[in-house]
């Protein structure tokens, strides 16, 4: 069985610094018939549990600890048993939305999670979080960016524990070395490619964000 992706778009709000804003969420489903993982539990644990379906949830990745990437993680490990994995980095954002919980596992740099027949490397990506990770599948020719980078950019660092020189470092080390005709999957928004991004890293330099 071929692995493949699934793809739905699930609705709330994040909360960071006393603001909430309304967002859409990218959840991302790598699987095949058999077994998947989850890449960020966003929002509607009903909603990501339907499109599982009746495979074997392996995990539920966590791309970084921002409560809109997070806040359905809990109540859908509680319908699948799927142990919930975050970058230790990130502790301090889970805690502030689950403070009575904690992740099963934790996620570091150059870990391998494998599901399906396909490798999905772990990326240390700081910057718009200590902990944000990325997600490599060179065998599916997809990068799973999570909040990191986006279509026409670096994502948001105007906030508490971000840093725009460490996302930048973090994109051209990490992203922008893969191969151009890399698909990247986005926490929110359309996807992209490395090398459409590539060129335009001095612009965002430039602009500061």
């Amino acid at each position: 069985m071929t692995a493949r992706i699934d793809h739905i778009v699930t609705s709330g709000t994040f909360s960071l610094d006393g603001g909430t804003w309304d967002v859409d969420n990218n959840v991302w489903i790598v699987g095949d018939d058999e077994e998947a993982i989850v890449i960020d539990a966003a929002h509607d644990a009903d909603a990501i549990a339907e499109a599982v379906g009746g495979r074997r949830l392996l995990a539920i990745v966590s791309t970084h600890g921002h409560d809109d990437h997070i806040d359905a993680a809990p109540a859908l490990k509680a319908r699948t048993g799927a142990p919930v994995l975050l970058h230790p980095d990130d502790m301090m954002l889970w805690k502030q939305k689950h403070p009575d919980t904690s992740p099963d596992g934790e996620l570091s740099d150059g870990q391998v999670i494998s599901v399906a027949g396909v490798d999905l490397t772990v990326l240390h990506t700081p910057g718009h979080s200590p902990g944000a990770v990325c997600l490599y599948a060179p065998d599916l020719g997809t990068v799973f960016s999570g909040d990191t980078l986006f279509n026409g950019g670096p994502g948001a660092t105007g906030r508490s524990y971000s840093d725009f020189p460490t996302i930048i470092e973090s994109i051209r080390e990490r992203l922008l070395t893969l191969p151009p005709e890399t698909e990247v999957r986005t926490g929110h928004g359309p996807s992209t490619t490395i090398g459409a991004e590539a060129p335009h890293l001095d612009e965002w330099i430039a602009r500061g964000h």
